[in-house]
């Protein structure tokens, strides 16, 4: 997946910013970010830089890549308790671009994935950063989604199993599924715990979409990457997280690998995380295990997808989905 700036877009690009104030400078874009969905630039406005988020190009997926609903939650959050970046400016398709894009703060910060910054020490850190991850999620749950403009945002009612079906039906969409996914459809349908709640719902909640302070100690600065989004069960949330969040002495699915920081010395294990949200919301987590694996298979399900559609090289390891697979019956075993 690749996209180049031309002459034409830095001018349209350039015009656009102009108009909202931004412009100061050539926007010089940089891509940042080693996401594949939305491409992220790094652009030079008046006062300094900020981030524009803009799709792929097409083909792009119906409901998929939508970056204008990225930019509404974004919008609806920043008056809320909840670390994120301010929108500046949106553009609709056709207004500056070919496609829908917007422009937000930059938050200067680390981004962690596999190994700690220099500046950090994994036996002080870790702990706050696992505290950190859990607060971050645990405050954006007790948002008000109706207050802040969110009433019409997403469907809560039946979101477990809805995203279930949603999932099954893009299992088949290449032919037969792989091996284990339609077996844990089935057993995650049959086994769904109540719903516990509804609150705004990340969807893609781990290390890497976070911004980390730049000095210690490790503070959370900005949760990122918004655009996957809704209103549902909050556990999911959480489930999610764990399952991206690796343990010691397991093997680790694509999200763990990515996250391998946690496995430090000194870093809190995923229990405290887990501790650390039901201590912050006093919700019952104790059929956690089941959003865990629902978690996995969800990864699954979409890494296979990817695998099958053969658009980007970064899901061209055939034994990716196969990992998250493991990951959710491991989870569906305790549940």
């Amino acid at each position: 997946m690749s996209w180049d700036w031309d002459d034409s877009t830095l001018a349209a690009l350039e015009r656009f910013l102009a108009a909202r104030g931004l412009g100061e400078a050539p926007p010089r874009p940089r891509r940042i970010g080693e996401g594949h969905s939305n491409l992220t630039y790094l652009i030079d406005v008046r006062g300094g830089q900020a981030v524009l988020r803009r799709p792929p190009p097409p083909p792009v997926p119906k409901g998929a890549n939508d970056v204008l609903r990225e930019a509404r939650v974004l919008s609806a959050l920043e008056t809320q308790d909840v670390p994120t970046p301010r929108v500046l400016a949106i553009a609709q398709a056709g207004e500056a671009l070919d496609v829908p894009f917007y422009v937000m703060t930059h938050i200067d910060g680390h981004i962690v994935t596999d190994v700690f910054p220099g500046a950090f020490d994994a036996a002080r850190d870790g702990p706050a950063m696992t505290f950190g991850l859990a607060n971050g999620l645990a405050r954006l749950h007790a948002v008000d989604w109706r207050a802040c403009g969110l009433g019409e945002f997403g469907q809560p009612k039946d979101f477990n199993t809805r995203h279930i079906r949603r999932l099954e039906g893009l299992m088949s969409v290449f032919g037969a599924p792989a091996p284990g996914l339609v077996e844990m459809a089935a057993h995650l349908s049959a086994t769904a715990p109540p719903e516990s709640g509804e609150t705004i719902v990340h969807n893609d909640f781990r290390l890497g979409n976070v911004i980390w302070s730049r000095a210690a100690p490790a503070r959370l600065m900005a949760i990122l990457d918004w655009e996957l989004a809704t209103i549902g069960d909050p556990l999911f949330d959480l489930g999610y997280a764990v399952c991206c969040y690796p343990a010691r002495g397991e093997p680790l699915n694509p999200t763990q690998e990515l996250s391998a920081a946690l496995l430090a010395e000194g870093v809190g294990a995923r229990d405290h995380l887990i501790a650390h949200y039901a201590a912050q919301t006093g919700r019952d987590v104790s059929r956690l295990d089941w959003y865990v694996a629902m978690a996995a298979w969800k990864l699954a399900v979409l890494y296979d997808y990817q695998h099958r559609l053969a658009r980007d090289a970064y899901y061209a390891d055939a034994t990716q989905a196969p990992r998250f697979l493991a990951t959710a019956q491991r989870f569906a075993r305790r549940a």
